[in-house]
């Protein structure tokens, strides 16, 4: 484990690595000691930098939510990361690609909750109950250190990597199957990746029951209001300035964002 001056030295490389837009060497290299613990507190040293800066917390996303995903990292859960209300972006407004070191992003259903979730004996069934609706939406996500060249503590420090996010409307989960909804990314016309909701856990709610249960270790609650993005259905696709990607999503609509 690192000390606390280790861990507030690898917040500021991160913090200045953002405000920069100059992507750093992993953590795990600067400091070969970085464990999950470590990596988690550095994440809420920078989230607490931003909230006394004035942003709010609107939610939270899953990473490494996919068996395939939790392989190539050499992990058997999922990591989580906070989204805050200055990470939401629009539709209709497009977004500056030079905002970023490495952006791609993920095709997810979201889930809007319409109440608080309960904590460590939170289920999938919890988290039907207390959802207003789910969401089509695409989340932005960008990596601080360089070339993506990342472990899990890179990820987690670096708050799950998440840059951004937009959503759309969406339907009230009775509605749907939320293990069979298949989603859809375009650009341009073309098809760029394509995936269904089970490939997040098997079904997308139980990624939102595991990070009600692991937040509240560490007196997190997921509350009405909360945006939860449970993990990407598909592939991570890079992002390039004049692009335009579309999800569409089986009995949910679509979401788009545009880049300059």
């Amino acid at each position: 484990m690192l000390t606390d001056p280790q861990r507030q030295r690898a917040a500021e490389i991160l913090r200045r690595a953002e405000h920069s837009r100059s992507p750093v060497a992993p953590l795990t290299e600067t400091f070969p000691q970085i464990d999950t613990d470590d990596a988690y507190q550095i994440q809420l040293l920078n989230i607490r930098h931003r909230l006394d800066a004035g942003a709010g917390v609107h939610g939270h996303k899953v990473g490494l939510s996919s068996p395939v995903m939790q392989r190539m990292m050499g992990v058997d859960e999922p990591d989580y990361g906070h989204l805050l209300d200055d990470m939401e972006l629009t539709s209709g407004v497009p977004v500056p690609v030079s905002r970023y070191c490495f952006p791609r992003v993920e095709v997810e259903v979201g889930f809007v909750l319409g109440d608080d979730l309960p904590g460590e004996d939170c289920t999938p069934a919890d988290v039907l109950a207390a959802t207003e609706r789910i969401v089509p939406a695409l989340e932005l996500i960008d990596s601080r250190i360089r070339d993506w060249r990342i472990s899990l503590a890179d990820t987690i420090a670096d708050n799950a990597s998440s840059a951004g996010y937009v959503i759309g409307e969406g339907r009230a989960p009775r509605e749907r199957d939320l293990t069979a909804i298949d989603a859809r990314l375009f650009s341009g016309g073309e098809l760029l990746a394509e995936g269904r909701s089970d490939a997040v856990l098997g079904d997308p709610a139980v990624s939102v029951a595991w990070l009600a249960r692991t937040v509240a270790r560490f007196g997190v609650p997921l509350k009405k209001g909360h945006l939860v993005l449970p993990g990407s259905c598909t592939r991570a696709v890079e992002v390039t300035a004049g692009a335009t990607f579309t999800a569409e999503f089986t009995g949910l609509g679509p979401v788009s964002l545009s880049f300059i």
